[in-house]
């Protein structure tokens, strides 16, 4: 049976809908929304259909999701049209972050080990969605979201509400010295192991948006890892190469 994981501090705002798909193995492509695995594409494009009935959602809303290429590039949406949703073509090119201020908008980010976050501006009724692996977050791509949304829509941070989702975590994540050496002056998220270092993705992420005047009380964090619960989420590294990715979205509501 097809589930979704939540946030309880967006679950309390009536103004924003939101959602985490998860892995399904009784489902076509273990219920996979990736485009550009290489899966076949009617059975993706049915999973992302299946999302909206099993959610309940009215059909005046549009999708929008990015080539991600572990950049720091953030785009505003400032149009109800769905991008990225049914073919590859139209998704926005070169991008991490998404930010929109425009009703029936749904931000999408897709993930299989990264971190995906998702922010609402509780006052100024903005979300973004950011997917970030260990270059994004080394090029704090979640803290340059928040200063956009400062920037263009005038947000202030301590009405920004966060929810960091399932991610592979310091448990399981394995990385170099030619990684951690980015991450070294950070206090508490690296830890030695042999000549490898274990790597706190999801708590790097939190730091950096706590320095943006981010609310330590408006963030929550899953404390998921997903190679650990790689029954339930896809994981890149548990699966070695797994095409499947779940999807992370976040969106205004809009008139029905």
């Amino acid at each position: 049976m097809v589930d979704f994981y939540r946030f309880k501090k967006f679950d309390e705002q009536h103004q924003c809908i939101h959602a985490i798909t998860t892995k399904e193995v009784t489902e076509p492509c273990a219920f996979s929304v990736a485009l550009h695995t290489g899966e076949n594409k009617e059975n993706i494009v049915a999973n992302r259909e299946k999302i909206i009935s099993l959610l309940d959602w009215n059909k005046n809303l549009h999708f929008v999701l990015a080539n991600q290429t572990h950049s720091d590039n953030i785009v505003i949406i400032d149009e109800q049209k769905n991008k990225g949703w049914y073919s590859l073509d139209d998704a926005i090119e070169n991008c991490d972050a998404l930010i929109s201020n425009k009703k029936g908008v749904v931000l999408s980010v897709l993930t299989a080990d990264c971190v995906p976050i998702l922010l609402l501006d509780i006052k100024k009724d903005v979300v973004a969605a950011i997917h970030t692996g260990w270059k994004g977050t080394q090029s704090k791509i979640v803290s340059k979201t928040v200063l956009k949304m400062i920037e263009t829509f005038n947000s202030d941070p301590e009405d920004v509400i966060v929810g960091i989702g399932p991610s592979i975590g310091r448990c399981c994540y394995e990385v170099d010295e030619d990684v951690g050496q980015y991450f070294i002056d950070i206090s508490s998220v690296l830890e030695k192991k042999g000549d490898k270092y274990m790597l706190d993705l999801p708590y790097i992420n939190r730091q950096q948006l706590l320095n943006v005047g981010v609310l330590d009380s408006n963030i929550e964090m899953s404390g998921v890892c997903t190679a650990c619960e790689v029954n339930r989420f896809f994981s890149y590294r548990k699966e070695q190469g797994c095409s499947g990715r779940f999807m992370s979205m976040i969106g205004l509501f809009s008139p029905v």
